[in-house]
C-alpha cells in the first residue's frame, strides 16, 4: 500500500457513486405505462404486448394514494398554527404493543 492512498475512501467513494446512478435510473422511470413505452422503444423489433390486468393495475395507481393528503396537509396546518397536540398515553400504548408483537409476547 502506498503512503496516502486510501483505499476505504475509495471505495466508499464508488458505492455513493453507484447509488446516486442507481437513484437517478430509478426516478427517470415514471410510470409502468411509461416503462413500457421506453421499453417498446428500446426492444429492437420485439413486439411486447401488456395485458389488460396490467393496464388496470396502472390504472388503479393513478388513481388511489396511500397517503391521505388531505390528513396530511390538516395536520401540517395544526402543527404550523400550534395547535397539534400529542396525546402521549395513545403513543405510549402503540409503543408497547408493537415491542410485544416484537419481542412475541402474547399479551402485554
Amino acid at each position: 500500500m502506498k503512503v496516502g492512498q486510501n483505499t476505504n475512501v475509495e471505495m466508499l467513494a464508488a458505492k455513493l457513486q453507484q447509488n446516486a446512478t442507481q437513484q437517478a435510473q430509478q426516478s427517470k422511470s415514471g410510470t409502468a405505462s411509461e416503462v413500457v413505452q421506453q421499453s417498446r422503444a428500446n426492444a429492437a423489433g420485439v413486439p411486447v404486448t401488456v395485458s389488460n390486468s396490467v393496464r388496470s393495475l396502472d390504472q388503479n395507481s393513478k388513481s388511489s394514494s396511500d397517503v391521505d393528503m388531505a390528513k396530511v396537509n390538516a395536520i401540517r396546518e395544526a402543527i404550523a398554527n400550534g395547535t397539534f397536540k400529542v396525546n402521549a398515553s395513545v403513543v405510549a400504548d402503540k409503543m408497547l404493543v408493537d415491542a410485544a408483537g416484537l419481542l412475541g409476547a402474547s399479551r402485554i
